[in-house]
C-alpha cells in the first residue's frame, strides 16, 4: 500500500480524489473501529461514526482558512472521539432527539382540551420547521438543548472556533423562529 503525507492526504481530500478518501478507509478506519469498540460500540457505530467523521473533515478541509497542526490521524482520531462521546451521552440520558424537544412543549396534566391541542399543534409547527432545517443546524440546536458549550459544538462539529459556533448557532436559532413566526398557523398562538 502507498503511504500519503498528511499534506498530501488533505490536499486530496480538498480535490475529493476518491482514491485518497479509499487510502483514508483502508489506512484509519481499523484504528476508529478500536476506538468505538473499546468504549462500548460495535462495527456498525465504528461504520457511522467513521462516515460522520469523513464528512467534518471534508467540510472543514475546504475551508480557506484550514491548517492541520497535527497529525491527519489525530485529527481524525479527534473528531471520531467527540462524535462518538456525544453520541454515548445522548444514549446514557436514554433521549431522543425529540424527547429533548418535547420538553420545552409539556403540558400540564390541568391544562384543558383547547390548551392541550393548542401546545400539540405549536410542537407540530415547530417540528415540521425543525426537520426542515439543513442537517448541520439541527444537530447545533440539539447540542445547545443538551447545554453542550460552544466549545465542546464547535469541537464536535469540527468547526474551527468557539465564535464561528456561536455565531452558526444563533443564525440556526434565529432562522428557526423565523420559519416558525411566519408560518400561517401561528398566527392563532401569537399574543
Amino acid at each position: 500500500m502507498i503511504h500519503f503525507s498528511d499534506r498530501a492526504i488533505v490536499e486530496g481530500l480538498k480535490l475529493n480524489s476518491d482514491y485518497i478518501i479509499k487510502h483514508v478507509y483502508q489506512e484509519f478506519f481499523p484504528t476508529i473501529r478500536y476506538l468505538i469498540k473499546k468504549n462500548t460500540g460495535n462495527d456498525e457505530d465504528a461504520e457511522d461514526i467513521f462516515q460522520e467523521s469523513l464528512i467534518v473533515v471534508l467540510k472543514n478541509v475546504q475551508k480557506d482558512d484550514f491548517y492541520l497542526t497535527c497529525s491527519f490521524l489525530t485529527y481524525l482520531y479527534s473528531i471520531s472521539r467527540n462524535l462518538w462521546m456525544q453520541k454515548l451521552k445522548t444514549k446514557r440520558k436514554g433521549a431522543t432527539n425529540f424527547d429533548l424537544i418535547e420538553k420545552f412543549f409539556n403540558i400540564p396534566e390541568s391544562a384543558t382540551r383547547e390548551t392541550a391541542e393548542a401546545e400539540q399543534m405549536k410542537y407540530r409547527i415547530y417540528r415540521e420547521h425543525f426537520n426542515a432545517m439543513e442537517k448541520d443546524c439541527q444537530r447545533i440546536l440539539l447540542l445547545s438543548l443538551q447545554k453542550y458549550s460552544s466549545k465542546d459544538i464547535a469541537d464536535t462539529m469540527g468547526y474551527g472556533s468557539e465564535n464561528y459556533a456561536k455565531t452558526k448557532k444563533y443564525n440556526c436559532k434565529e432562522r428557526l423562529k423565523k420559519a416558525i413566526m411566519s408560518d400561517p398557523r401561528m398566527k392563532d398562538y401569537i399574543d
